[in-house]
């Protein structure tokens, strides 16, 4: 049963994901709705220390891969602009919050605090969902700046909620050696672990499929803990390690780029549900003045007044201030250090679980919503290009392929050289086969009959996954024994590919016969 209820939940949230992608709210957002709603069907669930120990899991992951996917050539130019605001950026966010919660809300001192430090850090699961689902690629270097500070404030919001624990459970750790133990070690041991794997992967290569994946995340596992058991920040030097690795170059990446693709949605998705199935409705109904009153608080006045403040010498135009204030969207991590809040042994007078809740339920959905309409409204959108390319898994899906032709009797390319050959495109003539022996491919040779042509050039990698249809033709179908030029395909519809079983690729003329079992490609584009 238990089993059956994980897979109608895993089926209900790609339908979430459909639903994200069409109408830009952020899906990890939904996924907190259908949590709520499975916990109001009856799903009684109230072990925040298994949700704590899956919060830190599902961290893990989403920090390494947003350091993974962070990529540092884009980054660099708008580096000192996102580490200002992961860094003084959550600290202003969270003490002015926390003033807020004291003198305006009446909070004590300490759990304003408190509750401004779990809120002092961006959502990077969630800005990176509605930059990617929408395709906002923002003007001057924006949405790299948003990646790269989303991806690495949360260590700073993290070190701030465990400095006002230890203050509140009257802990005798010296807050001082707390706060630069968590981010030197963490540095010091991401960048050590981080250059050792690097050197491990130019020298040492695992060939089996699969085992790059289970390797990296045996070092994503070993890291985490190497820092925790030192006294420092494990999410920091996570961080650092996905961004290291992430901006080289070494075999078998695209499978890691692949894995991790699955397993962070997975553990997103998992995480979001669980947070959600962890509300009480009661609770939450009678917490969400509070909330919206601090959600409110926060997107109007904290983080623009935080951004406007601390990006005042880098001169960035108006426009792109107000993009930036508006995407200071709360999320994954601020509920997870709320848990972590409520296992602790701090004795607070505020429902600090769902009050958060509350507030990053209601900030993903204003401000994540308002996201596309606010860039076309200010003029951020760059329509030139594609955001994906802001994100080093997006690039490293597509990589360099070959394709291999043969010259075929009466071919106008026999006795051709290779120096000769018109290739318009960016192909290369990576070798040539004759009578099972490979010819080095220089300009003077000579193409002969039968030659086996090897092209190579950048593979073509379809994100959206759409446009590209496969299917094949069974016994019956319409299609069979049928040519190309008398089916009537619509005008938005091309086969561009046929393969028959023996694995020959035949390329699709009006004479060519579809047979039983061909495997037919076509592109279908939507009006």
């Amino acid at each position: 049963m238990n089993f059956l209820l994980i897979g109608v939940i895993f089926i209900l949230a790609l339908f979430a994901i459909r639903f994200s992608n069409k109408h830009g709210i952020p899906a990890l957002l939904l996924f907190i709705v259908l949590g709520m709603g499975f916990g109001a069907l009856g799903l009684e669930f109230e072990d925040y220390k298994f949700a704590d120990n899956f919060a830190t899991v599902a961290l893990m992951v989403i920090m390494f891969y947003g350091g993974f996917g962070t990529n540092w050539k884009m980054a660099k130019p708008v580096a000192k602009e996102a580490i200002v605001l992961s860094s003084l950026g959550v600290i202003a966010t969270a003490l002015v919050t926390g003033l807020f919660c004291h003198y305006i809300l009446g909070f004590d001192l300490l759990e304003g605090m408190l509750i401004g430090s779990i809120l002092g850090s961006t959502d990077y699961a969630s800005v990176s969902n509605v930059l990617r689902s929408k395709n906002l690629n923002l003007k001057y270097n924006t949405a790299p700046l948003l990646e790269l500070e989303s991806g690495s404030n949360d260590p700073t919001a993290y070190t701030m909620t465990m400095v006002f624990l230890s203050v509140i459970i009257g802990s005798d750790v010296s807050i001082p050696i707390l706060i630069i133990s968590q981010v030197a070690i963490g540095i010091a041991v991401g960048f050590g672990i981080a250059y050792a794997i690097g050197r491990f992967l130019k020298d040492f290569q695992l060939q089996a499929d699969g085992l790059n994946a289970v390797f990296m995340a045996a070092i994503m596992l070993i890291t985490f803990s190497s820092a925790s058991l030192l006294g420092g920040n494990g999410y920091l030097a996570l961080y650092i390690l996905g961004v290291y690795l992430g901006n080289m170059e070494f075999r078998g990446k695209r499978d890691i780029v692949f894995f991790f693709d699955g397993f962070t949605e997975i553990m997103q998705i998992g995480l979001f549900f669980i947070l959600g199935l962890l509300s009480n409705l009661t609770a939450f109904i009678k917490t969400f003045p509070i909330a919206l009153a601090i959600m409110l608080f926060m997107t109007i006045i904290a983080r623009p007044v935080t951004v406007y403040g601390l990006m005042f010498p880098f001169r960035l135009k108006r426009n792109q201030l107000n993009m930036i204030s508006l995407a200071g969207i709360r999320g994954a991590a601020a509920i997870a250090f709320a848990i972590m809040a409520v296992n602790s042994d701090a004795i607070v007078s505020l429902d600090i679980y769902h009050i958060v809740f509350g507030i990053c339920l209601l900030s993903a959905f204003a401000q994540g919503s308002l996201m596309p309409p606010a860039a076309k409204s200010w003029d951020m959108l760059d329509p030139s290009d594609t955001v994906l390319k802001t994100f080093n898994y997006y690039q490293n899906k597509a990589e360099v392929g070959f394709l291999e032709t043969r010259i075929h009797p009466n071919s106008n390319l026999i006795g051709i050289q290779v120096k000769d050959l018109n290739l318009t495109f960016d192909f290369i003539v990576a070798k040539i086969k004759r009578k099972g022996k490979t010819i080095v491919p220089r300009g003077h040779i000579t193409l002969e009959e039968n030659d086996i042509i090897v092209l190579g050039g950048e593979t073509y990698f379809d994100e959206s996954g759409q446009e590209l249809i496969e299917f094949t033709i069974p016994k019956g179908h319409q299609w069979e024994n049928q040519f190309l030029k008398d089916l009537k395909l619509p005008a938005d519809r091309l086969i561009i590919m046929v393969q028959r079983k023996n694995c020959d690729i035949i390329v699709p003329v009006g004479d060519t016969l579809l047979l039983e079992d061909d495997k037919v490609i076509m592109i279908h584009v939507e009006h």
